[in-house]
């Protein structure tokens, strides 16, 4: 029984992402690196980076990869990781204030980056 509902919310989740890409239009699929630490990170990540038909994020905790969707001729990747910066999490284009930054909680609180030539600090 326990194995049928893993089946099940496997089917779901697949369903689901499957889903949130047919919406994207002219999708260009990119990774990129973002710093975070656990679960909730996740979800703030995610949460911050999706917009219904202009992009949709799937990080994952233990490589700390993000793989982004986003329709090309309405958005582009700048734009996506700048929305996941102004939360707090940091890629190497896009750096997080120390204001967003400092309101994560600590669990959250990852290993900063330096300046990266050529990153942006999102206000």
């Amino acid at each position: 029984m326990k194995s049928f509902l893993k089946v099940m919310i496997a089917i779901t989740l697949l369903l689901s992402t499957t889903i949130s890409f047919a919406q994207i239009k002219n999708a260009k699929i990119e990774t990129v690196t973002v710093n975070g630490n656990c679960g909730m990170c996740k979800k703030v990540i995610e949460k911050a980076a999706n917009s219904n038909n202009l992009s949709h994020v799937i990080w994952d905790v233990e490589s700390k990869v993000a793989t982004i969707t986003y329709d090309e001729t309405k958005t582009n990747l700048d734009a996506v990781l700048e929305k996941i910066a102004l939360s707090g999490y940091e890629s190497d284009k896009h750096l997080a204030s120390d204001k967003a930054y400092n309101k994560l909680p600590v669990c959250c609180q990852y290993e900063r980056n330096t300046v990266v030539e050529g990153s942006k600090v999102s206000k």
